[in-house]
């Protein structure tokens, strides 16, 4: 019996694990995870601005292992030994393998920035987005005892998919934090400071535009063209004037470091030839030296053959990612070949609050409510995926009409 491995049950883990499950196969699957919960990726930010509760985005892995062809594990994965096909886990545990899916998601990336782990909060797994979110909330409750104007500033570094993402959530629980700290909603003052001028480049001008301006209507005070320099407690030191390099500094009890992720460290521990933690891998989303070992979701790094740039992390792409991984797999235990790996954007949505979003689907663009309802079902596609119906019932997002 072949010995399969899947470290990490997020997106990609989850959708390989559904496929091999649904097939017949003198094969054994051992699910790894640190955590006994699967949680939505995309939705951390609502839970970093109190919009949405942690149990909301999360379900049990248990939920989705069948025990009769999957063993799951919770443990922390070291390092993956290729030469060897063996995994080792934090609690002593060697596992031996004949196929590896490793697929061991993201962590923050400070690009060297000083100040930034000690002094910012990251928002990379549920822990780190509650405790976001708590933080926020205790800053309140000290301004109604101290008055302290920085305890109502609120900073999120980057203004990247996920930093405008959380800036529309933010939004909507300003009223609920200005309450708390017991002064008018327009007190409580949410920034966002950006090295570049052009936001969300994903999208063409007019609907960057579109979402920018709504959350600046709304109030949120951009700093764009405004690289970073340092983060010190409660300051944020960026470049004002980069023809003399003159800095400023931004003062908030409150700072939120979203300016981008790298892959999991595992891939550099284990010697993979990666970069950022992310490994350019072949046309079978396997490692170009172990045809045996697969690399998905944000440890990847799959070319787009066009732009000669690898493809966006997103959830939409790790999904594919896991499944075509399944399907190869079961095609070499059965000695038979399949095409290689492809992806076609189906588009991307953003989301600036429960009732606003925009976006691409296809080659149309859509704004406003029915960008919002787009949104929710794409949210409950990509939990079916991962957590089927029973999943989609129990945590879906069926607020289409709000």
């Amino acid at each position: 019996m072949k010995e399969i491995v899947i470290l990490g049950a997020g997106y990609a883990g989850l959708r390989a694990l559904h496929r091999l499950q649904a097939s017949k196969g003198d094969f054994h699957i051992t699910l790894v995870d640190r955590n006994t919960y699967h949680y939505e990726a995309t939705d951390l930010h609502e839970v970093a601005a109190g919009t949405q509760s942690k149990e909301k985005i999360t379900y049990a892995i248990s939920d989705v292992v069948k025990p009769t062809v999957t063993t799951f594990i919770q443990a922390k994965v070291e390092k993956v030994n290729r030469e060897e096909k063996s995994v080792s886990l934090d609690n002593g545990q060697v596992l031996n393998y004949d196929y590896a899916i490793v697929s061991l998601g993201f962590r923050s990336e400070s690009f060297g920035i000083a100040g930034v782990e000690d002094n910012a909060l990251e928002m990379v797994d549920i822990e780190s987005a509650e405790k976001v979110y708590q933080h926020i909330l205790a800053q309140m409750k000290d301004y109604a005892k101290t008055q302290n104007p920085d305890d109502l500033k609120i900073v999120v570094c980057g203004a990247g998919f996920t930093g405008i993402e959380l800036l529309g959530s933010l939004v909507e629980s300003r009223p609920a934090f200005a309450k708390i700290a017991g002064v008018a909603e327009q007190e409580v003052e949410i920034f966002c400071v950006e090295a570049v001028t052009r936001l969300l480049p994903m999208f063409n001008e007019e609907l960057a535009d579109y979402g920018i301006s709504n959350l600046k209507n709304w109030g949120i005070k951009f700093l764009t063209g405004k690289p970073i320099k340092e983060i010190k407690p409660s300051t944020v030191i960026y470049q004002d004037d980069k023809e003399t390099g003159t800095t400023k500094e931004l003062s908030a009890n409150t700072i939120i470091w979203t300016t981008g992720v790298s892959g999991s460290n595992v891939m550099e521990s284990s010697g993979f030839s990666q970069r950022r933690g992310r490994v350019v891998v072949s046309d079978n989303l396997t490692d170009p030296d172990f045809e045996n070992v697969y690399i998905v979701g944000d440890v990847s790094a799959f070319m787009d053959k066009e732009s000669n740039r690898p493809y966006p992390t997103t959830a939409q792409i790790a999904l594919k990612m896991g499944d075509y991984a399944a399907k190869h797999v079961l095609a070499q235990l059965d000695g038979r070949e399949i095409p290689g790996f492809t992806f076609k954007s189906l588009g991307s949505v953003a989301s600036i609050g429960n009732t606003h979003a925009f976006g691409l689907v296809g080659k149309s663009a859509i704004k406003g409510y029915p960008a919002s309802f787009v949104k929710k079902a794409i949210m409950d596609k990509s939990l079916f995926a991962t957590g089927g119906v029973k999943e989609v019932l129990a945590k879906g997002r069926f607020d289409l009409y709000h």
